[in-house]
C-alpha cells in the first residue's frame, strides 16, 4: 500500500497527517474551519483515500496559515506516498458539474510543480472560509506534491459550488492518474524516471 505520515510544526500551525492512497474511505478531518473540513473530506472521499488529518492553526489571526500549510502537508503526503511512481497512469483531466458550476481540472503527476487557475469569486466568504485562500491551498498542494495542476472555471456563480467542484474534480483526477497499470514497464515518460 502507498502510505505516508507527515507532521509539520511551526509557530503558526501544528499538523498531523496520515494518508493511504489505496484506501477504503476511512476519513477524519479537523482543521477547525467547517467548510475547509468539508472540502478536505470531499477530496479524500472522491480520491479513494484513507486520511487522518488534524490541524491546529492560528485561526484567531485568520485562516491563511491553516489553509496554506494544509496544502503543503497534503501535497508532501501524496508525493511521499506515491514513491517511485512506476506504472502510474500519470495524466488525467475531468470536468465536474455541480449545479450552476462547471469546472475542468487537469493534472500531470510529473515531479514538476505548476499551478494555474482562472478562479474568481464574487463572495469573500463561504461560511467562515475566505475564498481568497482557495488558490493558496491548491498552489501549496501542487508545489509540494510536485504536480502540474490546472483549473478552468467554465461557468458558475455560487462560490460554494465552484470551490466544491474544484476539490471534487481534483480528487477524480488524482484517483485515475495514480492507478497502476500492471502491463506498464517503468514510468510513463521518455526520460525513464518521473
Amino acid at each position: 500500500m502507498r502510505r505516508a505520515e507527515i507532521e509539520r510544526n511551526t509557530k503558526e500551525t501544528k499538523i498531523k497527517c496520515k494518508l493511504n492512497v489505496d484506501g477504503e474511505g476511512k476519513i477524519f478531518v479537523d482543521t477547525k474551519i467547517g467548510f475547509f473540513d468539508h472540502m478536505i473530506n470531499t477530496l479524500a472521499k472522491h480520491a479513494g483515500f484513507d486520511l487522518d488529518f488534524i490541524c491546529d492553526g492560528d485561526t484567531k489571526v485568520d485562516m491563511h496559515h491553516t489553509v496554506e500549510d494544509s496544502g503543503i502537508v497534503l501535497g508532501e503526503a501524496l508525493y511521499k506516498a506515491l514513491g517511485d511512481r512506476i506504472g502510474i497512469a500519470r495524466y488525467q483531466s475531468f470536468t465536474m458539474a455541480m449545479d450552476d458550476a462547471l469546472v475542468m481540472c487537469a493534472i500531470d503527476i510529473s515531479n514538476r510543480s505548476y499551478y494555474e487557475s482562472n478562479s474568481k469569486f464574487e463572495r469573500d466568504l463561504v461560511g467562515e472560509f475566505e475564498t481568497q485562500c482557495v488558490d493558496e491551498f491548491f498552489r501549496s498542494f501542487a508545489d509540494n506534491a510536485k504536480i502540474n495542476l490546472h483549473f478552468v472555471i467554465l461557468r458558475g456563480t455560487n462560490a460554494h459550488h465552484i470551490i466544491e467542484a474544484m476539490f471534487k474534480s481534483l480528487a477524480k483526477c488524482i484517483k485515475d492518474s495514480v492507478k497502476i497499470d500492471p502491463n506498464m514497464k517503468g514510468s510513463l515518460t521518455t526520460k525513464g524516471v518521473l
